[in-house]
């Protein structure tokens, strides 16, 4: 077995304290602004306010909202900020030097590249609707240019939309304002088609929780940029709690107001009471398309450092391209279009890589312990155990019962990681740490 770790861990240098940023410089815009991209809320409405009341599923927005602070993110951003490095490094301990490389380095990858599938689909359909066009062709060929455009930009000028992020997350905060304003008086007469409070309060914690689990998981890549616990816990009260309550609510009571107020045709979807706002509307869907291009451009760079640092053999253009290529297939075929089902699946992916990493935070005393040599079957099988959890709805011979009661599986796919982890390192599977240990702050 190898006795040193691998270039990319060994390479990593650890963001010194004199270069930390405060956290509403930082976490809280950066996370605030991920939950006020129009593809969190677009589809939220019918699977939650379908079955629950307003107030009910305001509520699973707030209970979502600490779920995904405390079980998600505040490890990955603590391990950060102890270490300074970032997710592929500090993921070293729970899966392993060699482990890692998949877990959760090329995972990462591959999910942005759904990620770009998604947003780019997003945004085609809204250029569309701006321009009151329905042609196959024409959103195949906004698809294309929007993607790799912008994945170009992402490769060659990343530090360029870090600049214009902090404008553009104003535009959905303010159009999701006047959505609501416009539909307010509708709220009140609102009328659940399908009531059952329960099922509507645990769809809200299965979209939110889906949505964000990558998002937790980078957290390390945001604390190790922030100065001090305070940091932490402060960005993710206010950018993730309350990103969620205020991102979430807003268009749930929009859509439950545009219903109630029975201005058009019976739809959940957010665009339905985006077109209710009248003669802004047209270029209310260009500047939700126009916010897109930030997410856009993040998740290409993220699955371009991914591939990069995980296949350094293969230049950095090539394996970025090849992974747009699959993001425009996604996205133009249709299957992009599938929201919720997607943020399960990246719920089932990251939900055990978190749980992992909160049960070896816990046993190494609230530290990071540092890499661990070769592959770390504890966290690996653990992964494993939980992916299978939080996935019952694709697998073959599974009990509709069993299905139905496991929502939100994506938080059940945390728990199963965060336990077996923890069985499994009490059992002694987890490999050495390596000797030649990187530098920490």
């Amino acid at each position: 077995m190898e006795r040193i770790v691998p270039e990319y861990v060994s390479r990593s240098v650890p963001v010194p304290l004199a270069n930390r940023v405060p956290w509403y410089k930082s976490t809280f815009p950066t996370y605030a602004g991920i939950f006020l991209w129009v593809g969190f809320y677009l589809k939220i409405a019918e699977p939650t306010i379908g079955f629950a009341d307003v107030s009910v599923c305001l509520w699973g927005l707030l209970v979502a909202g600490l779920l995904c602070f405390g079980l998600y993110y505040y490890v990955p951003a603590m391990l950060g900020l102890q270490t300074g490095h970032s997710l592929y490094v500090v993921g070293t301990s729970t899966f392993g030097t060699t482990g890692g490389y998949l877990i959760p380095g090329l995972m990462m990858g591959l999910l942005q590249i759904g990620w770009v599938a998604v947003v780019g689909a997003v945004s085609a359909n809204f250029i569309m609707k701006g321009l009151n066009q329905t042609s196959r062709g024409l959103f195949s060929l906004l698809v294309v240019i929007w993607i790799y455009s912008l994945g170009w930009v992402a490769i060659k000028g990343i530090h360029y939309v870090g600049r214009v992020a902090k404008f553009l997350n104003w535009i959905p905060l303010i159009m999701i304002l006047i959505v609501f304003w416009a539909n307010r008086g509708g709220i009140a007469h609102y009328q659940v088609p399908h009531p059952n409070g329960t099922i509507g309060f645990l769809n809200v914690l299965t979209i939110v929780i889906g949505y964000f689990a990558t998002a937790g998981a980078a957290g390390a890549d945001f604390g190790m940029n922030n100065g001090n616990k305070k940091d932490i816990v402060l960005g993710g009260i206010f950018g993730i709690v309350g990103g969620a309550l205020i991102a979430g609510g807003l268009p749930i009571l929009s859509v439950a107001g545009y219903l109630g107020r029975g201005a058009g045709p019976q739809s959940f979807d957010y665009t339905a009471a985006i077109a209710s706002v009248g003669a802004l509307a047209p270029v209310m869907f260009f500047l939700f398309a126009l916010a897109s291009m930030v997410p856009t451009c993040f998740s290409s760079f993220i699955a371009s450092n991914s591939f990069n640092t995980m296949l350094p053999k293969i230049p950095r253009t090539v394996s970025t391209l090849a992974a747009l290529t699959v993001s425009v297939i996604l996205a133009v075929t249709g299957v992009a279009n599938n929201l919720v089902g997607f943020f399960s699946l990246v719920a089932a992916s990251f939900g055990p890589i978190c749980g992992a990493m909160a049960a070896d935070y816990i046993i190494s005393r609230n530290r990071w312990s540092g890499p661990r040599l070769g592959i770390n079957w504890a966290g690996c099988i653990a992964w494993v155990v939980g992916f299978l959890v939080g996935i019952p709805e694709h697998l073959h011979g599974i009990p509709a019962a069993w299905v139905k009661a496991d929502n939100p599986s994506g938080l059940y796919s945390f728990i199963v990681g965060f336990l077996v982890y923890l069985i499994l390192a009490k059992a002694g599977l987890r490999p050495p740490v390596a000797e030649s240990s990187i530098q920490t702050v």
